[in-house]
């Protein structure tokens, strides 16, 4: 099965063609980290007009790397939800004019499915069933995947999301954006013991995150030491990354072991980020858990994760109408 998708639900316009959904063809994507760099964080009407005006390349170099024609595919999938409405309706407005075009069947994917279905592109793909971390600018939840295409939501973020904690965080010590990937550059020359920042703390036991107390401590933490040295700012990018690696393995191992499954994956933007990695692989060798983590290139929104999903629900049988919309809200399980 050829399958073309679509990515657009923040600010990543992508497109990839896959083989039977396995077999990566060709995998573009169009960052618009510069356009958003100047505000700290992306702008929603800035995402969606630069989607417009760079989806129609995307997509004709992603056909053209896979060295395939719009009449060679056997269905194409696009990213329905969730994320920002504007860029979500580019891609799926696109999706469904080329299906229409080329008469095809259409599937829209659910975006944090696709961060998942980023494990299946590996040599080591998961076995169902498993927990699955996934974390981002926007999103950070467990999944217990039970069985293809089913899932259960074991815990989720009651506030900010890891991936929208480190973009404030860098922020607030002037370090530019995205913030992720410059806190953890930042950070290796800091001291990641050198301030202790709260862990949130569930009372109702659930497996649930908070990082809006962690990014308020950093906040007041700043305010009091201003102006920081460079290497003040480096300790504090240590000692909040190190804060929230530990909240996230532990809250992710506590779950596996209650849920008794023996595999976990980690995905998802914030899944690039080295000691996140390493601490969580470390923890899950500690109690006998398989730890399933894809490349960081495909932990960042791509288009092959969305139509590794789009293939599996296209096998199934699914079908999406042209009058599919995006939902910026679409859940991923009840």
């Amino acid at each position: 099965m050829l399958v073309l998708g679509i990515e657009s639900s923040c600010d990543e316009t992508a497109a990839a063609v896959l083989a039977d959904g396995r077999r990566i063809l060709s995998n573009v994507v169009a960052s618009q980290d510069a356009i958003h760099a100047p505000y700290g964080g992306v702008v929603p009407e800035l995402a969606s007009r630069r989607h417009l005006e760079a989806i129609v390349g995307v997509v004709e170099k992603a056909l053209a790397d896979a060295a395939v024609r719009l009449g060679d595919l056997d269905g194409i999938a696009v990213t329905q939800g969730p994320g920002l409405v504007g860029s979500l309706l580019v891609g799926c407005s696109f999706a469904k004019s080329l299906a229409y075009v080329a008469g095809v069947p259409l599937v829209g994917v659910n975006h944090l499915e696709g961060h998942i279905y980023a494990a299946f592109l590996t040599d080591d793909p998961p076995v169902h069933p498993f927990l699955a971390l996934v974390v981002s600018g926007g999103h950070t939840a467990l999944y217990h995947a039970r069985a293809p295409r089913k899932y259960a939501l074991v815990g989720e973020t009651r506030d900010d999301a890891a991936g929208e904690a480190f973009d404030k965080v860098a922020k607030l010590l002037g370090l530019g954006f995205p913030g992720g990937p410059v806190i953890e550059r930042v950070a290796r020359s800091g001291d990641p013991v050198a301030i202790a920042f709260p862990l949130a703390q569930m009372t109702d036991q659930a497996s649930d995150f908070s990082f809006s107390g962690i990014k308020t401590s950093v906040s007041y933490h700043v305010k009091r030491h201003a102006p920081l040295a460079e290497r003040e700012v480096a300790d504090v990018a240590a000692s909040f990354q190190a804060a929230v690696v530990k909240m996230l393995v532990r809250r992710t191992v506590k779950a596996a072991l209650r849920l008794g499954v023996k595999r976990v994956v980690l995905t998802g933007g914030v899944a690039a980020n080295g000691p996140l990695r390493a601490a969580l692989a470390a923890e899950a060798a500690d109690h006998g858990l398989t730890l399933h983590i894809p490349p960081p290139w495909l932990c960042t929104d791509n288009a092959a994760m969305i139509t590794a999903a789009g293939t599996v629900r296209l096998a199934a049988g699914e079908r999406a109408p042209l009058s599919m919309n995006a939902l910026a809200d679409l859940p991923l399980a009840g």
